[in-house]
């Protein structure tokens, strides 16, 4: 994955805002998006974990359009998904250790962090206090 001096990476719950999120939650994650895809390098991306969490939900309730929308997200062109690799496993470790962050959500944060993002655009004011990347909280 080349660098973008315009990459954000979303959390998970920015992007279930997304997807489920009330129109006001929906409309900010979608600005913050529409920001970054202005510029001709600009990027989103996400942990691989994303993926996982945002597809149980939908595959437990057997909701196939709800499944339908988290899928062409993932498919857009121009987002991907980062993998849980040694570097990002190594990351995680020290944010969860240094840090005292829960070990997915580390993961998370990892991934932005070893993809050179810009931000990590999340729902979770706690993620507020990573120190290693600049977190954008959306909230209602």
């Amino acid at each position: 994955m080349g660098r973008s001096l315009s990459r954000v990476a979303l959390d998970t719950s920015a992007l279930i805002y997304l997807v489920e999120g009330s129109p006001t939650l929906r409309a900010k994650i979608l600005d913050r998006i529409a920001d970054v895809l202005r510029e001709r390098d600009g990027d989103v991306i996400a942990c691989r974990l994303a993926r996982l969490e945002c597809r149980v939900r939908p595959l437990r309730a057997a909701d196939d359009v709800l499944l339908a929308s988290y899928d062409a997200i993932f498919a857009a062109a121009r987002f991907s998904f980062v993998e849980l690799t040694a570097s990002v496993v190594e990351r995680a470790t020290a944010l969860r250790a240094e840090q005292g962050f829960k070990t997915p959500d580390a993961l998370h944060l990892a991934a932005a962090i070893e993809s050179s993002a810009v931000s990590f655009v999340t729902g979770d004011v706690q993620l507020a206090r990573c120190r290693d990347v600049r977190v954008e909280v959306v909230g209602p």
